[in-house]
């Protein structure tokens, strides 16, 4: 048993560490090819925390353990709202920009209600609507270089200058640490849930779910903490997007993700915290502690729903 919570612990650890370092090694090499940062900040980075995700759901989805693959997206969607801007909401007040407001979060509320429909409608997710997801994502990145372009949205954080053999050497390390983190972690998690007897379902909504968040939430905590909070919505909301066009969108590709009927109440928690979100912020255009405080408390809630 101890050996499997280290080896859930050890594929953490290799995910966040290891998307960190490709992503470094990825911008690098792409501000020495002469690429706008621009386009490396929408593509690479932003890419970048939502890679945790896109190993253990395409790992866990190949070796049949769908229920972590889906409640790892959903999951961690729901982490990301209620837990992590809950919390940076009780440190600090969020501003909220008005292109996240008026657009990103009504796309990711709406996107949401698509992947629950995909769930209801054939019990899983096909190739065909893998490919819609690609699509849906491909519009959203387009969408993002436009705002972009005006000037809409904050700078990126300045892409370090880096010798090609770190670049390269960065990709090398972060791909492999990735690769092995998500192995281990889904591998740790379904052993500890086999051991307590707990279903593949729980463990991903939960466990994996906040080991595959952990990007976001020290970018969030620390983005706070520094009085630079106004980034953090705006960076969640992207991330949850990402999780649901990119990662299960990768993963439906690669094979078809079955959806679980239980996971409709899931994903309706994470309708309800986008929607949380939005009417949070509708009257103040930012996120202020007293909804945070409302965010944590119900995802106490919906924890011990879990738990039952």
């Amino acid at each position: 048993m101890m050996l499997h919570v280290l080896l859930l612990t050890v594929g953490f650890v290799f995910l966040v560490k290891g998307a960190d370092w490709f992503v470094e090694g990825a911008a690098g090499i792409a501000k020495k090819l002469g690429i706008p940062q621009l386009v490396i900040g929408l593509t690479i980075v932003a890419m970048g925390t939502s890679m945790p995700e896109a190993a253990v759901s395409i790992t866990s989805a190949l070796s049949g353990s769908a229920g972590i693959s889906i409640g790892n997206v959903v999951g961690s969607n729901i982490l990301n709202i209620l837990i992590i801007l809950g919390i940076t909401a009780v440190l600090t007040n969020v501003r909220i920009q008005k292109t996240t407001f008026r657009y990103e979060i009504p796309f990711m509320i709406g996107i949401t209600i698509i992947l629950m429909a995909f769930g209801i409608t054939g019990n899983q997710i096909t190739f065909l609507e893998g490919i819609l997801f690609w699509l849906l994502f491909l519009i959203f990145l387009g969408y993002l270089f436009v705002i972009s372009k005006k000037g809409s949205v904050q700078d990126e954080e300045e892409i370090k200058e880096l010798p090609l053999w770190k670049g390269v050497l960065g990709i090398i390390i972060g791909g492999i640490l990735v690769v092995k983190g998500s192995d281990f972690a889904v591998e740790g998690a379904t052993e500890i849930a086999r051991y307590f007897g707990m279903s593949e379902r729980f463990i991903g909504l939960t466990i994996v779910a906040f080991g595959t968040s952990l990007p976001e939430l020290m970018t969030s905590v620390t983005a706070a903490r520094r009085g630079n909070a106004d980034i953090a919505i705006g960076n969640i909301v992207g991330s949850n997007i990402f999780n649901i066009l990119f990662v299960i969108g990768t993963t439906a590709l690669i094979c078809n993700v079955p959806f679980d009927q239980k996971f409709v109440i899931d994903t309706i928690v994470a309708i309800f915290s986008g929607v949380l979100l939005w009417a949070g912020t509708i009257r103040y255009k930012e996120l202020r502690k007293n909804c945070g405080i409302v965010m944590l408390l119900c995802y106490a809630g919906y924890f011990i729903y879990l738990c039952k």
